[in-house]
């Protein structure tokens, strides 16, 4: 259930370049948050809140941590924040991923700042006793993060535009390349989720879908993309951020 919450910054540090990582003290959201959904957060002197995935949860700490990339004045102030500050926060919101029970192996996705929720899920799936593959994307090298961190939960493949760090390409450029899963689960920018679901096509998949939103409640309806089945659109904040692959039009 979504709640209105403050949040205390522990700590924060740019991880790669134009990435930082904040970890931020609740114990309601610690302890409700699961792969997939987002916090809400609210910055001084901005209208709309900022949607910022949940990259991992720490329930022992009470902590929550989340990874942004600096693209516009809203995430340019929230980098600029310090240890000790408090932040106004809307969650654990949106739906997130749903974990197959009999999956025994399983394909992870992420293109950019879709690596992150990534993560928090890779730890649930290997908590769950499932192998994991990782395949993440990235601009360059001075752009890559948490690559350690997903080879201590499995088989770990990193990709980059320029080929200036692990393979040269994008993220579907692999995916021939990777033996059998039973599902897929990618997050990312709309393009990359697109071409990722017309190479994984007839595969069962879930995509998180990166989007700008108004109220992220489902009230102004200012993030929603069309649904396959011709009965209108679905509400990203809401019904998503993550969907199945087959029950969204990209």
């Amino acid at each position: 259930m979504i709640s209105k919450e403050i949040m205390q910054i522990l700590s924060v540090s740019e991880i790669a370049s134009e990435t930082v990582e904040m970890v931020l003290r609740n114990e309601y959201i610690s302890e409700q948050a699961i792969p997939g959904q987002f916090l809400h957060i609210l910055i001084d002197g901005h209208t709309l809140r900022r949607p910022i995935s949940i990259a991992d949860i720490n329930r022992e700490s009470k902590t929550v941590t989340i990874l942004f990339k600096i693209i516009g004045d809203g995430t340019k102030t929230l980098a600029g924040f310090k240890e000790g500050m408090e932040i106004d926060v809307l969650g654990p919101s949106g739906n997130g991923f749903l974990i197959e029970e009999q999956d025994s192996v399983v394909l992870l996705i992420g293109g950019g700042i879709g690596v992150p929720p990534m993560y928090y899920l890779a730890r649930t799936m290997v908590k769950k006793g499932k192998k994991v593959i990782a395949v993440l994307g990235f601009q360059s090298k001075s752009h890559v993060f948490y690559e350690e961190k997903f080879k201590e939960l499995g088989e770990t493949i990193v990709v980059t535009n320029d080929g200036s760090y692990g393979e040269r390409g994008f993220v579907t450029d692999i995916l021939g390349k990777i033996g059998s899963f039973d599902t897929y689960y990618s997050c990312g920018p709309v393009p990359m989720l697109r071409a990722v679901t017309n190479e994984l096509q007839g595969r069962r998949g879930f995509i998180s879908i990166e989007e700008r939103m108004g109220c992220g409640v489902g009230a102004c309806l200012a993030c929603v993309i069309p649904a396959t089945d011709e009965k209108g659109y679905k509400k990203i904040c809401s019904d998503g951020p993550v969907f199945d692959a087959r029950e969204v039009t990209l």
